[in-house]
């Protein structure tokens, strides 16, 4: 006799989806909300996200490899929401956001940096140090190639440091 949970086409059955989601859900919520800075928008996607995982045909994997495919899909949805956007441009359906980040990071310039950054470059900082992620976990999650992950890295760092450098301490751009 098969599992229930196979018999509903899903990938696991509640009892075994609830660690699962308390694991990886608030990690992945996060990335989201670095990503598109919009909490309404990280809600539907994390949805989507573990609605898609849940209904995958796919080998059993391993926790790490399921963490990954899981932000893997929520790349994806990412880009096909911005790709489907009327504005055109993640860059502009993001501005209004950026021009308002939370008081409590005014001060550092970091949250300002982090938005005027591109999606891609904010994506691969929050894999690489928030997540703690390798190159390769990195690539896996993207779909970028582990070789092109430490260069778009490097730059994305680089670019990092002098946009921070660009913020005085209270918070105003002070060169463009």
């Amino acid at each position: 006799m098969e599992d229930s949970h196979a018999e509903s086409g899903l990938r696991m059955d509640e009892a075994a989806f609830r660690p699962f989601y308390e694991q990886t859900s608030k990690m992945l919520f996060r990335y989201l909300m670095a990503i598109t800075r919009k909490p309404d928008l990280s809600e539907d996607l994390l949805q989507e996200t573990y609605c898609r995982f849940l209904t995958a045909r796919l080998p059993e994997m391993e926790p790490v490899q399921a963490q990954c495919y899981l932000f893997r899909i929520a790349n994806n949805l990412v880009r096909d929401r911005w790709r489907r956007a009327s504005h055109g441009s993640v860059e502009e359906e993001l501005s209004d956001v950026a021009s308002n980040p939370p008081h409590f990071d005014r001060r550092l310039g970091v949250r300002q940096a982090f938005d005027r950054m591109k999606p891609k470059e904010r994506q691969l900082l929050w894999l690489a140090y928030v997540e703690g992620s390798s190159h390769r976990e990195i690539a896996e999650c993207t779909g970028l190639r582990a070789g092109s992950v430490r260069l778009l890295l490097f730059r994305a760092r680089r670019k990092f440091a002098e946009l921070i450098g660009d913020f005085s301490e209270g918070g105003r751009r002070i060169k463009k």
